[in-house]
């Protein structure tokens, strides 16, 4: 393996890929004139998986400057997955633990700031101004403009 970043970055597009158009078999296909619910991420995941098979193969060539695997940062990896985690319970609630639905607007603060967090600068202030950039353009987008019906503010403002 020549380039061994570009080598598993294209094994693991192939390797998700795959899982998506395997997943997407569970649904209806349709086919190309009326398609089901399974076409498009069937045709999505053959794609993606496709293109990192040849991603993956193009880094068994020589190249004049090898790229190696360097340590996984654990930091960037643990908090942005914790922001989605984060971003899914406080948007949902839940049950269980006797958490109540936050809504929109917290998650997204919520999501942006622990994210920011992974960054080798943070700054609470950017990452608060780039909150409510979110927060605004997401309630127009989804809300006013697609007329979507979930919940915005914590149930304990709402009523």
């Amino acid at each position: 393996i020549k380039r061994q970043k570009d080598f598993y970055s294209g094994l693991m597009f192939a390797i998700v890929g795959a899982g998506f158009a395997i997943g997407a078999t569970n649904y209806n296909l349709g086919d190309a004139a009326r398609m089901g619910p399974g076409y498009f991420p069937l045709l999505l995941g053959c794609i993606l998986s496709a293109m990192g098979l040849i991603v993956a193969a193009l880094s068994l060539r020589s190249s004049a400057e090898p790229n190696k695997v360097g340590a996984i940062a654990w930091k960037p990896l643990v908090l942005v997955i914790s922001a989605n985690l984060v971003f899914g319970i406080l948007l949902g609630g839940m049950p269980t633990l006797n958490l109540p639905a936050m809504g929109l607007v917290v998650a997204i603060y919520a999501l942006v700031v622990v994210a920011a967090m992974a960054g080798p600068h943070f700054s609470l202030k950017s990452a608060l101004v780039l909150a409510t950039v979110l927060a605004v353009g997401s309630y127009l987008t989804f809300i006013v403009g697609l007329s979507l019906q979930f919940q915005v503010w914590p149930t304990f403002i709402t009523g």
